[in-house]
C-alpha cells in the first residue's frame, strides 16, 4: 500500500499515452512517482494535457503533441525532463527547451528495422503494381482484365541481362536509409546515390566500407538534379520541417525516369503531393509507395494520390 502523504509527495509525471502491459505496470509500480496518464486510446486532447501538467517534473509524449511555449508555461518551473517516443522531434521547441534547461529524450532506433522493411515493401510493391492489381481484385475487375505476358509486371526492381545496372537512390542517408540500402542488396542493386544536409561533413570513409561490405559499383554524395536523374527507386527519408518541405517537387519529378519509383517513408511534407499526383497522372515515372502524405490522417477515397492506381 501507498499512504496518502508518501502519494503526495511523489514527483507527478504525465504520459499522453497507455504504453502497454509491458511497460504501464512498472511506472505505476514506483512509489516515488505520481503517473498520470491520459486514458483513452487514441491522440490526446491538448485541453486535457494543457489540464494535468502543471506540476510535472516530466512529461512523455508522442509525435502528435506540441511541446511549444505555451505548454512549457502551463508546465511549470517544475518540469525538468521532455520525452518523446519518436525518431523525429520536429513538434517540440528544441530551443526553448534549451533556454529553460530542460532536458530532452527521444527514440531515435525504436522504428530503424521497422521503416526499413515497410520501405522496401512499398518499393516492390510500387515496382511491381501490387496495389493496382490489389484493386482490381478487390473490385471484382479481374475476370475483365486481358491476360498478357508481361501484363502489370511493371520495372523490376533487381538487374537484368538488358539492364545490368540498378541504381538506388535517398533523399537523406541516416541510419533508416542504411538499413534499407542493407535489405535492398539481395535484390541486385548496383549502385546508390544519395543527398544528405548540405552543411553535413562528407564521410568517404563510410562510404568506402559500404562500397567493399555490399560490392557496389559506386557509392556517391550527389546534388539533387543527379539524383533525380539517376535513381531508379528513389527513397525518402530526411527529417520534416521548412527546410525539407516539398524537396520532391514538380521540377524535381520531371527529371526523373519514366521507370523511376519514388517512396516516402518519412515525412508527408517532404513531397508536393498534387505534383506527384501529376506525375502518376502523366507518367512522368512509374509509380510510388506512401506510407506518408500531407494532411494526414485526413486523406479520404477521392484524394487525388489514393486515386492513382499506380
Amino acid at each position: 500500500m501507498v499512504s496518502a502523504s508518501t502519494k503526495s509527495a511523489a514527483a507527478k509525471v504525465v504520459v499522453t499515452r497507455d504504453l502497454g502491459p509491458d511497460v504501464m505496470p512498472i511506472l505505476h509500480a514506483r512509489q516515488d512517482l505520481d503517473v498520470v496518464v491520459w486514458p483513452e486510446d487514441r491522440v490526446v486532447d491538448r485541453d486535457w494535457l494543457l489540464k494535468n501538467i502543471p506540476g510535472a517534473i516530466g512529461v512523455l509524449v508522442m509525435i502528435t503533441e506540441k511541446i511549444d511555449k505555451e505548454l512549457l508555461d502551463t508546465a511549470g518551473s517544475d518540469l525538468c525532463v521532455v520525452s518523446t517516443m519518436s525518431v523525429g522531434y520536429e513538434h517540440a521547441d528544441l530551443p526553448e527547451l534549451a533556454r529553460r534547461g530542460i532536458k530532452f529524450g527521444y527514440t531515435p532506433d525504436v522504428l530503424t528495422g521497422a521503416v526499413a522493411d515497410l520501405s522496401v515493401m512499398l518499393a516492390l510493391m510500387a515496382s511491381r503494381n501490387a496495389g493496382e492489381v490489389i484493386s482490381l481484385v478487390q473490385g471484382n475487375k479481374w475476370p475483365a482484365v486481358s491476360w498478357a505476358p508481361f501484363g502489370l509486371c511493371g520495372p523490376q526492381l533487381s538487374t537484368s541481362s538488358v539492364s545490368p545496372k540498378r541504381t538506388v537512390g535517398f533523399l537523406g542517408f541516416g541510419r533508416i536509409s542504411q538499413a534499407t540500402l542493407t535489405r535492398l542488396i539481395p535484390f541486385g542493386i548496383t549502385d546508390c546515390i544519395y543527398t544528405s544536409n548540405p552543411t553535413s561533413t562528407p564521410t568517404p570513409s563510410r562510404d568506402e566500407d559500404l562500397v567493399k561490405r555490399y560490392s557496389l559499383n559506386s557509392l556517391r554524395r550527389v546534388d539533387m538534379n543527379e539524383l533525380a536523374r539517376e535513381s531508379d527507386v528513389l527513397f525518402v527519408l530526411a527529417p520534416g520541417g521548412p527546410a525539407t518541405r516539398h524537396l520532391i517537387n514538380e521540377e524535381f519529378l520531371r527529371k526523373m525516369k519514366k521507370t523511376s519509383v519514388v517512396v516516402n517513408t518519412s515525412r508527408g511534407t517532404l513531397v508536393d503531393s498534387e505534383a506527384l499526383a501529376k506525375a502518376l497522372r502523366e507518367k512522368w515515372i512509374w509509380g510510388a509507395g506512401l506510407d506518408v502524405v500531407e494532411g494526414e490522417p485526413n486523406v479520404t477515397a477521392d484524394h487525388p494520390l489514393v486515386k492513382e492506381p499506380r
